[in-house]
């Protein structure tokens, strides 16, 4: 590649720029310490390549590179390495054919198993919201509905101090809401509630976090492999397939 290595071309830009590594960290909302690694063509230590390819896309266009070209040209460093031995241009073809059948199976069962986690935090989450409702039903009536009900048989008039079968009170108990996250695809994930860090790292596909809070500042590394719920409504995905993507709810 012209003007030296993939890293070399961000420290370059960079270093134009009269940024430091702390500096940059700052604004795309990166550990320095990837940054590093991505200037250094380190990339096994940022881990697997959709996170590579997520943070050189968000520190390039920071930089002013032009994010695909930055890509394809990781893409290029890394997919052409092959075992000793075998031929070059044949090698990547035979491993892509071998290697698609399974991936496709991957994919249909890591989905399987989003919709069946899904499933069961929905109704998780449903029976927690509507347990309050069941107590308050089953709590004593106060003194004035007691009255009330007690003189309604002689004037002939239905009590209605208390609410009819089946029906929800107007008003149910309060209470933190609740927020999951439900993986399809690895990420790292940082969730903050209350202002306090709730967990931070990376995980693989099936994965799924609840929490329970007023406020939640969600951050993840490979946006298009996090599914967000809140109080079991689907709101979506933070964004596509190796973005790196933050949000803020107030719950």
């Amino acid at each position: 590649m012209p003007g030296g290595s993939l890293g070399d071309r961000f420290r370059a830009a960079r270093e134009a720029r009269g940024l430091s590594l702390s500096d940059c960290s700052e604004q795309v909302r990166i550990r320095s310490v990837y940054l590093a690694a991505i200037e250094e063509d380190n990339w096994n230590a940022i881990g697997a390549a959709v996170y590579v390819r997520g943070f050189l896309r968000t520190y390039a266009r920071f930089l002013g590179l032009d994010p695909e070209e930055v890509v394809n040209a990781f893409n290029g460093e890394v997919q052409p390495q092959t075992p000793a031995g075998e031929a070059p241009a044949r090698g990547p073809a035979r491993v892509e054919r071998s290697s698609q059948p399974g991936s496709v199976l991957i994919w249909i069962a890591g989905i399987v198993a989003v919709l069946l986690v899904a499933f069961v935090a929905y109704n998780a989450l449903t029976m927690h919201r509507e347990s309050p409702v069941a107590l308050a039903s089953a709590s004593p009536l106060p003194l004035e509905s007691t009255a009330e009900a007690s003189a309604s048989p002689a004037a002939g008039v239905p009590a209605s101090a208390s609410p009819a079968p089946g029906e929800t009170p107007s008003q149910p108990g309060t209470g933190p809401a609740t927020i999951a996250l439900v993986l399809s695809a690895p990420s790292w994930l940082r969730v903050t509630v209350d202002g306090n860090v709730s967990i931070e790292g990376t995980f693989p596909a099936g994965t799924t976090k609840t929490f329970h809070g007023k406020n939640a500042l969600v951050r993840v590394g490979n946006a298009g492999g996090v599914e967000v719920f809140v109080d079991g409504k689907d709101v979506g995905k933070l964004g596509k397939m190796g973005d790196v993507a933050e949000r803020a709810f107030n719950l």
